[in-house]
């Protein structure tokens, strides 16, 4: 019977855990094997929407759909397009009356994260075990080779590892590839209280201001912080030969600013304000459709199997929906293989469209008129 099986999911975030917590509550005992030290090894990035057919499905399943909706924040969905100038080009509000609360709430990453590892049983998950490579075994198990010495030996192997995923490689040929996008990630921490003049600006939700080829996309967080990507269509090389210091904000401002010269003075107030952490970002992705041939004792979700840019935010809301429905086919076939079959199969189709979505919207979001472009997209989608 399937609940016998080791079933090792490689990788402690949203996708690994929603799988855990999916498959624990039928009787199952999968173990988890993650690489950092502890959950507040690093910090887990902004902040995210879950959409009802994807992240939202997935928490319905896992039974935690209720406490997800009192921690949310319905408020962040609003949404302002502006060009350079700062006009304002499409702007959508929070859509927070009782009835028809919006279906694409947002919520800190690192709040999601938390609310799963609490689901799970604690002992499930072996931190510090930093998956080096694994090897295909006899009857479709897998030998798990770590960065610590150990070795274990699994009957099914999930990888929910993400864009530099260790198992995609004895499933698929394809790897993460640069997408033709940068980004420079700044943040102005407490900006509620220190700058209530760009969070007027900003809005409780996220700004898109889109032209010449780059972009400011600023989302406003849970904790007051404000996160800006500066977000540019480069070579590959740019990102570390255009003379910022990344490892000194003051001294990266007039650079980010030399970048930003004929934009408004009131959006360059994003780059002015600054005060926490700074990253260079290279944005990743697999071919649009990517997939696999089926093999024994082996699949992945998320990242792993369809890694794609952040331009429809359906990074995580994939993750977790694909946990959902492999963990649904494993809890719903006796033969564990035959499971996962089925669930690649499915994945693929949905995946896949929401790949070239994704792709699409990247390539629009880094047009020379993309304001316009996108803020026209907006207003079709909300005619009745």
């Amino acid at each position: 019977m399937n609940k016998n099986k080791r079933i090792a999911i490689i990788g402690a975030g949203p996708g690994g855990l929603t799988l855990a917590r999916i498959l624990q509550q039928a009787g199952f005992n999968p173990v988890i094997f993650e690489g950092e030290i502890s959950a507040t090894q690093r910090e887990q990035g902004g902040t995210l929407d879950l959409s009802e057919d994807m992240g939202q499905k997935a928490l319905k399943v896992a039974g935690l759909l209720e406490q997800f909706k009192k921690v949310c924040r319905y408020e962040g969905e609003a949404a302002k397009i502006m060009d350079k100038t700062a006009t304002v080009l499409f702007e959508e509000g929070p859509n927070v009356d009782e009835e028809h609360s919006g279906d694409r709430p947002e919520i800190d990453r690192t709040m999601l994260r938390q609310m799963l590892l609490e689901s799970v049983n604690p002992e499930s998950i072996q931190w510090g075990h930093k998956l080096l490579y694994a090897t295909p075994l006899e009857n479709g198990q897998h030998a798990l080779h770590f960065e610590n010495g150990v070795t274990e030996v699994v009957d099914l192997a999930v990888g929910a590892d993400g864009a530099f995923s260790k198992l995609r490689p004895l499933v698929s040929d394809e790897t993460a590839e640069y997408s033709g996008v940068s980004m420079v990630e700044i943040n102005i921490l407490d900006a509620k209280k220190q700058f209530p003049d760009i969070v007027e600006l900003n809005g409780l939700g996220s700004v898109f201001a889109l032209d010449d080829q780059k972009g400011m996309i600023a989302q406003m967080n849970g904790d007051g912080k404000i996160r800006i990507y500066l977000s540019f269509k480069a070579p590959y090389e740019w990102l570390h030969n255009n003379g910022i210091n990344y490892d000194n904000l003051e001294e990266a401002k007039p650079e980010l600013l030399k970048l930003f010269e004929d934009w408004s003075p009131e959006l360059k107030k994003y780059i002015h304000y600054a005060n926490g952490p700074i990253f260079p970002r290279h944005i990743y992705m697999l071919p649009v459709g990517h997939k696999w041939e089926h093999k024994k004792g082996i699949t992945l979700l998320g990242d792993a199997a369809h890694l794609m840019s952040p331009f429809a935010g359906a990074g995580v809301n994939l993750a977790m929906l694909d946990a959902s429905e492999l963990a649904l086919s494993i809890i719903n076939h006796d033969d564990t293989d035959e499971a996962v079959y089925n669930y690649e199969l499915k994945m693929f189709e949905y995946a896949g469209e929401i790949a070239a979505e994704t792709k699409e919207n990247m390539d629009l979001f880094f047009e020379n008129n993309a304001a316009k472009t996108l803020s026209d997209l907006m207003k079709s989608h909300h005619v009745e």
